[in-house]
């Protein structure tokens, strides 16, 4: 796992691709022969750089670009894949675009029959996608159809000044996740941090998400929300926490939920920003699959409004969580245990505390990588840490302390 295999293997240790096009040259000087290899390039004039080379690149005459890489569906109500069709060669005509969807899913309309007349015209399409009754994960192709022959790649072009351009072309497609999220409330705050997506995540679910700015933060508007959310490494960038942080605080006390994802430990005393004693670390779970131990397997956070199931873990990416907390206070309960292999189990994935009539809650797992990516587990999970404290909640717990 995590190798990849060179059919080629005279290309590895390559810094880059071997050219489209390569001409050889030959030589006879003095009677003896010789080549010369030498790739096909494209050459211009640029009025204040000068001459300019760059590679040459064949690449299919349509290319398709979603702009939307993951699509999640809470219910069954359809959502709009949009598509950028970009012509790569003059006077395309007859091209045909369409979708290839999963066993269970459809969409409208079936085809968009287009025409360029020009290089580098292009055109967005929105398709309308509707997804299965049931819960479900696929992939959706866009193809594009010119003269009978199917084309499914993306372009994506990196350049800059100091190394040639790169052409990357990539199978053209959507991740499609229907997943049933049972939720409460339905508006949050987010206080951005560093490259977050998580709020299109939670917008993708039904909730309504206001990006709040530092003047934003004030008793009045908490009051309108269903709870509080800190994107990755809010502490870390953001200066202007310290200022505020006492009203969120204070949101939290009268009964709000507060979500305070990681952060990384230089530098951040978390005793300025947590109701109660929490301290971080550089601890990290690196193997997405490791097991996940639920170890207080009575908390809302993993039955309502959605049961957690140990298969809600499966299909993480990249990692499970890092920068967990080393210490806390005992008003803190752990929810979740996991461990790299051969390591000692981590216990502060998950930190739930009661802070007045709210809930603080500080998280260390890569929701921020899950959520963009479409993992069910993932958004099932983080609609429950947003349901803390909410009426359904509320009388869960009641419950389970009368039957104590």
């Amino acid at each position: 796992k995590g190798l990849i295999t060179v059919t080629d293997q005279s290309n590895i240790g390559k810094p880059e691709s071997g050219p489209a096009i390569q001409v050889t040259f030959l030589f006879t000087i003095n009677e003896e022969d010789f080549t010369v290899d030498a790739p096909v390039v494209y050459q211009w004039t640029d009025p204040v750089k000068g001459e300019l080379y760059r590679p040459f690149e064949v690449v299919p005459p349509v290319v398709t670009n979603v702009v939307n890489k993951v699509i999640v569906f809470a219910n069954e109500e359809p959502r709009d894949l949009m598509v950028n069709v970009r012509a790569t060669g003059k006077q395309v005509e007859h091209a045909k675009v369409y979708l290839e969807v999963p066993t269970g899913w459809s969409f409208t309309p079936k085809v968009f029959d287009l025409n360029f007349a020009t290089v580098n015209a292009d055109v967005n399409k929105t398709f309308k996608i509707t997804p299965p009754h049931n819960e479900s994960t696929g992939s959706i192709k866009v193809i594009a159809e010119v003269n009978g022959v199917r084309y499914n790649k993306s372009l994506d072009e990196i350049s800059y000044d100091h190394i040639p351009s790169q052409i990357l072309l990539q199978a053209s497609e959507a991740k499609a996740v229907k997943v049933s999220i049972q939720k409460e409330g339905s508006i949050v705050g987010y206080i951005k941090g560093a490259g977050d997506e998580v709020p299109a995540a939670l917008r993708a679910t039904g909730y309504e998400v206001w990006e709040m700015n530092t003047e934003d933060v004030t008793d009045e508007n908490l009051k309108k929300l269903d709870a509080v959310i800190f994107g990755i490494r809010a502490l870390n960038t953001n200066d202007q926490i310290p200022r505020f942080m006492p009203t969120v605080l204070n949101y939290a006390k009268n009964g709000g939920t507060v979500i305070m994802q990681y952060n990384n430990n230089n530098g951040v005393d978390m005793n300025r920003f947590a109701p109660y004693p929490l301290k971080l670390s550089r601890n990290r779970v690196t193997e997405e699959d490791a097991t996940v131990r639920m170890i207080a397997t009575d908390h809302p956070a993993l039955n309502h409004p959605n049961k957690i199931h140990s298969s809600d873990f499966d299909g993480w990416v990249q990692e499970r969580g890092l920068y967990f907390p080393r210490e806390w206070d005992a008003a803190y309960t752990p929810i979740l245990s996991m461990n790299d292999a051969k390591e000692n189990p981590l216990d502060g994935s998950i930190l739930v505390a009661k802070y007045g009539e709210g809930y603080f809650v500080y998280t260390a797992l890569s929701f921020f990588r899950e959520l963009p990516e479409g993992v069910p587990g993932a958004y099932k999970l983080f609609a429950n840490l947003v349901s803390l404290g909410k009426p359904k909640t509320e009388k869960m717990v009641e419950t389970k302390h009368k039957k104590k």
